[in-house]
């Protein structure tokens, strides 16, 4: 009895072991080969050059290639639904935005199958990109302030564009509205070049855009800029002063994009890709071409993302219940 209950002990001694040993092994290997890095949109978007930066970088941190992969459609929710079903190992992660993120929960309620806050690992912001109020030259509100005084004197008048009902832009729009308590008409478009378009046309008075879109327009002197939607100014557009500065103390509205990958990757590998990935945003070069872009790079922790997660949900769905915006 004493050598079988020796042998157990011995077994069961033998099995701990191998447990422990087993536990870390795969994030001490990790990567052992490539990682595919989804992208909610086309190639040449924002997402898209935020996600060949790091896939350039991190391959050489990493030892692995990143290879980049763009799924889009569907309002980012082909590319959400692919990740969250993938394994957990942490060879597939996603570039994910605002929409996909914080938006789609209140706008496309019912009708995604994915929960940003429990059916992702949460890695670390990448950044924040502004939105800028754009007017034409002639536009006679020339700052925040006159527009929201143009804005109350002639209530409904005023038309405001947009990439899309439940698009960052329209959201930006219905908060401006509500924290100013302005009554303007949203008009949406397919798209941001249509937006431009019509705003050339005179269609619109307003298009509230994201900074890349329409810095080539500001610098070519076809359109101004009068506010950003950030809290500090945007590089890109460092003379245009925020929301805040310009009577909206508190005013924070940005398009954001973010790393996740499926939920339960171990800890030990996303603390070394929230360190790899942070170290890359953080070195000149990516954040020297992002800045070009108008992107305000911004990296956290996996815990401060999802916080930040939280909170924007918490705020973008606030602004989509009093826009009443639907999706068809």
């Amino acid at each position: 009895m004493r050598t079988v209950g020796a042998k157990r002990l011995l077994t069961a001694a033998l099995t701990a072991a191998a447990l422990a040993l087993s536990g870390p092994a795969p994030a001490q290997k990790y990567p052992e080969r490539p990682i595919r890095l989804i992208v909610q949109s086309p190639a040449g978007g924002t997402a898209d050059l935020i996600a060949r930066i790091i896939a350039l970088h991190l391959g050489d941190a990493l030892g692995q290639s990143v290879v980049t992969d763009n799924r889009a459609g569907a309002a980012g929710t082909i590319s959400a639904e692919l990740t969250a079903k993938a394994a957990p190992d942490g060879y597939t992660l996603l570039v994910a935005s605002v929409s996909l993120m914080a938006i789609n929960v209140t706008l496309r309620a019912g009708r995604i199958s994915y929960n940003p806050e429990k059916d992702f690992t949460h890695i670390t912001l990448t950044g924040k990109v502004p939105l800028a109020l754009a007017v034409q030259p002639s536009f006679p509100a020339k700052s925040l302030k006159e527009l929201i005084a143009l804005a109350k004197a002639r209530p409904g008048k005023i038309n405001y564009g947009s990439a899309g009902v439940g698009s960052s832009n329209h959201i930006v729009g219905e908060l401006l509205k509500t924290q100013a308590g302005i009554d303007m008409s949203h008009i949406p478009f397919k798209g941001g070049a249509p937006a431009m378009a019509a705003l050339l046309a005179s269609q619109i008075e307003l298009y509230i855009a994201t900074v890349p879109t329409i810095m080539p327009m500001v610098r070519a002197g076809r359109i101004r800029a009068i506010a950003v939607s950030s809290a500090r100014r945007s590089p890109a557009l460092p003379d245009v002063p925020t929301m805040a500065e310009s009577g909206l103390p508190g005013f924070d509205a940005t398009s954001w994009f973010c790393i996740v990958g499926p939920a339960g990757i171990p800890r030990p590998i996303v603390a070394r890709l929230n360190k790899e990935i942070t170290t890359v945003l953080d070195s000149s070069d990516a954040r020297e071409r992002l800045t070009a872009a108008g992107v305000n790079v911004e990296t956290t922790t996996p815990e401060g993302l999802s916080a930040f997660v939280h909170a924007e949900i918490e705020k973008m769905g606030k602004a989509v219940r009093s826009s009443g915006a639907r999706v068809d």
